[in-house]
């Protein structure tokens, strides 16, 4: 069995050569032949090159590396193979191996992993997704339509009472979950003791009342997975089901020590991925990236959306949808979408239609919702109105001429501006 690494090289000099230098340098290669390096050995643990498939030259280098006066930057999509016997299933194995050294090799102007293809050993390795998709959608008992959501705002200065007092609203208003901003987890201002004890009799009183019980994120991450443990059961203990987990931060350790111990959905958080993919020569896809975070045991994954307020093209919103959509080894294995910044109805029928017309995603609006001219509520009714339009194929504008929340949101957000 192999796991197979593809490695989008750019080099002044020879693919073939960098990309059996990669294969050497991450397996068994040594600058000088050491003692015990048999050719046995080669055969058994070595990486091997299965194949290149070449791209066009880049006009530029990622890197300096070329120097002054460089040719032809070449390119090429490069197939390597690790033996399972060289890495095994453990995840810090595979990033150090097949991913993190790669990037100090010499005589590269760049390079970026596109994609990674694991054997089914590693299905029952890692625990995946406790609650996943249906988990997530059967907690907030939604059928057929998205799970509406929206997020605290401001993340930082509210104290406690004055988070609660915003969440009392967004629980009335029909919003299907509600979330800690990512920015906020315990701070002096608003410990999370206080916090929880503040918002959960909220949630347990509307439960009483009306049978429906909002899904509330609590941002529980700590460096310490200790700490973020004692995080997690005070959540768990008040009556709570769900938790922001800032993935990057707390690294795979503490994930793998949260999801082992977990009874919360886990949402997580990828701020800090950015830094690993904004550049195109280098990094990695997120269709990588995520696989690690999907055996480790997220239950959600948020990966922003249409229309976005911050960089990424909604093509590369539309792959991470796929990505995170396409079962690894069986469908259980899928994390739920989450959509968001930025997002209000307007973006529904896109998103309906390059998503794969599924209804399956948590819709996550911040002034989408709260700033609606109306007040929250009108703003929760807007969006699922928006998504009726969707669905039925009908054009929003159209759709809104018997609805008039969502006359008031494209009235207040279509410039995209506001939401």
């Amino acid at each position: 069995m192999t796991i197979t690494i593809t490695y989008r090289i750019e080099t002044s000099g020879s693919i073939e050569a960098m990309a059996r230098k990669i294969a050497s340098d991450q397996s068994t290669g040594t600058f000088v032949a050491v003692p015990g390096e048999t050719e046995e050995l080669k055969a058994r643990v070595a990486a091997r090159v299965v194949a290149i498939h070449p791209l066009a030259d880049a006009e530029r280098p990622t890197w300096p590396e070329a120097g002054e006066g460089y040719g032809p930057i070449h390119r090429a999509d490069v197939d390597i193979a690790f033996p399972l016997d060289a890495i095994g299933t453990d995840l810090a194995a595979l990033m150090t191996i097949a991913i993190g050294g790669v990037f100090s090799i010499k005589g590269m102007t760049g390079i970026r992993i596109v994609d990674m293809k694991l054997p089914e050993a590693f299905r029952d390795a890692h625990p995946g997704p406790q609650f996943g998709v249906a988990g997530s959608l059967r907690l907030t008992g939604v059928n057929g339509r998205p799970i509406i959501g929206t997020i605290v705002k401001p993340a930082l200065g509210l104290r406690p009472e004055e988070t609660a007092a915003l969440v009392g609203e967004l629980i009335g208003s029909g919003a299907d979950f509600i979330k800690d901003d990512e920015k906020l987890m315990s701070p002096a201002y608003s410990p999370l003791k206080e916090r929880v004890e503040a918002i959960m009799p909220l949630i347990l009183d509307h439960e009483q009342k009306t049978g429906k019980k909002v899904m509330y994120a609590f941002g529980i991450s700590h460096a310490d997975p200790d700490e973020m443990m004692r995080n997690h059961d005070l959540v768990l203990k008040a009556g709570g089901n769900c938790a922001v987990v800032n993935i990057n931060s707390i690294g795979f350790g503490g994930m793998n020590f949260l999801r082992k111990r977990s009874g919360l959905v886990l949402h997580a958080h990828r701020n800090g991925w950015d830094i690993l993919t904004r550049h195109p020569g280098a990094g990695m896809d997120f269709k990588v990236y995520q696989q690690f975070w999907r055996l480790l045991g997220v239950d959600q994954f948020q990966i922003n959306g249409i229309r976005v307020k911050y960089w990424e093209p909604d093509d590369s919103f539309v792959e991470s949808f796929k990505a995170i959509s396409t079962p690894l080894f069986d469908p259980t294995d899928c994390p739920l979408p989450v959509a968001g910044s930025g997002q209000w109805g307007g973006q529904a029928p896109e998103t309906y239609q390059r998503t794969g017309r599924t209804t399956d995603l948590l819709y996550l609006c911040g002034g989408g919702i709260v700033s609606h001219p109306f007040g929250p509520a009108a703003g929760v009714r807007a969006i699922q109105q928006a998504w009726q339009a969707a669905v039925s194929d009908i054009p929003l504008e159209q759709y809104a001429k018997d609805h008039p929340e969502l006359a008031a949101s494209i009235a207040k957000f279509s410039d995209g501006k506001d939401a």
